[in-house]
């Protein structure tokens, strides 16, 4: 009676060993996206990222359904805008002063993140989703200020400084592997990132506000 006991136990181990084998991948991508970037207020500051293109590359095993985990890193530009407007006291013999202050930064993003992934395979598809954290590091390459009253306009366009800024960030997503051959295919993903908005001119403080970038992907990968 142990003795088929232990036999179906190591029966149902084996096919199980085989199943894991069968759902586990370790491959390889390169994605590109689109980063879109909503405009964040605070400060009294409104502060609007341009939306630009980007890349990643992903390194990514998948043990079985529950357990699976990535490294990334991506890259694309992150120009930033602020704009901030203030009611100073106004001169003699004038009602409203109203000056509006701007400035841009031209900016590069790095990210990396290390990312839980969970995922199952149906024949020549494996959808998944993902989870995680990581660093996004803003280095800013020029910054210019400007300034100009709303009423007997004195404007003015000057070089600042700038500053690197780099902060937490929280990433999740989901997405489609769609094996092409056996040993490549495509990857449709879209991930979110959510961080706090980078503060990178001398000339303004940044909002303080979290902000939202979203970035659907479409790549290829490589499976080992």
């Amino acid at each position: 009676m142990r003795s088929r006991k232990m036999h179906r136990v190591l029966l149902f181990a084996f096919f199980a060993a085989i199943a894991a084998a069968a759902q586990a991948q370790t491959d390889v991508a390169l994605s590109l996206y689109g980063a879109f970037t909503g405009t964040t207020s605070g400060n009294g500051i409104q502060q609007s990222p341009a939306n630009q293109a980007g890349g990643m590359v992903e390194l990514r095993h998948i043990v079985n359904p529950l357990i699976g985990y990535e490294a990334t890193y991506s890259f694309n530009r992150a120009n930033q805008s602020y704009v901030y407007t203030v009611l100073p006291p106004c001169p003699t013999g004038q009602i409203n002063c109203l000056i509006t202050q701007s400035g841009t930064a031209s900016s590069d993003a790095h990210e990396i993140t290390g990312d839980w992934v969970v995922s199952i395979k149906l024949a020549n598809l494996r959808p998944f989703a993902l989870a995680g954290g990581g660093l996004l590091v803003n280095v800013p390459s020029s910054g210019s200020f400007a300034g100009c009253y709303l009423m007997n306009p004195l404007c003015g366009t000057f070089a600042t400084p700038t500053r690197t800024s780099a902060t937490g960030v929280f990433v999740y997503g989901a997405g489609l592997d769609w094996g092409l051959l056996p040993h490549i295919g495509l990857r449709l993903q879209y991930r979110g990132n959510l961080y706090k908005a980078p503060d990178l001119i001398n000339a303004f403080q940044s909002t303080n506000a979290f902000t939202h970038t979203a970035e659907p992907m479409i790549g290829a990968y490589f499976r080992f």
